[in-house]
């Protein structure tokens, strides 16, 4: 069950962690900070990010087989950032209309695929 839970954490940690970098461009299109000095949107930014680290922390350490978890240090850092892929992608495309997915994405997806076999593999 450590596995589920590392990856369920994971997820969250990089929900929070999209809405943190990203977020108040989202925020700045729609005219609600568009005024804020950058330090308020740095701010802003850092209190979203404080639940991400709330998630991935625990993730890394529930994960960790050197803390009874299932993976390696390289296996979590490699499930991490297709996690941030894929989320990072479902976030642009719901909540930037102008970003599109190309045959060139869903390439490098294939291959972000193909990377976590291979660092999982014996």
């Amino acid at each position: 069950m450590n596995g589920v839970y590392t990856i369920i954490l994971l997820i969250v940690s990089n929900i929070f962690m999209t809405f943190a970098w990203y977020g108040h461009i989202k925020l700045q299109e729609t005219k609600i900070i568009d005024n804020w000095p950058l330090i308020g949107v740095i701010a802003f930014s850092w209190a979203i990010a404080f639940f991400e680290y709330c998630a991935q922390v625990p993730a890394n350490r529930i994960g960790f087989v050197g803390n009874g978890g299932p993976f390696t240090l390289l296996q979590l850092k490699v499930i991490q950032e297709v996690i941030t892929l894929v989320i990072f992608t479902v976030f642009t495309t719901v909540f930037f209309k102008g970003e599109a997915l190309h045959w060139n994405h869903v390439a490098a997806f294939i291959c972000l695929v193909l990377a976590v076999y291979l660092v999982f593999m014996k």
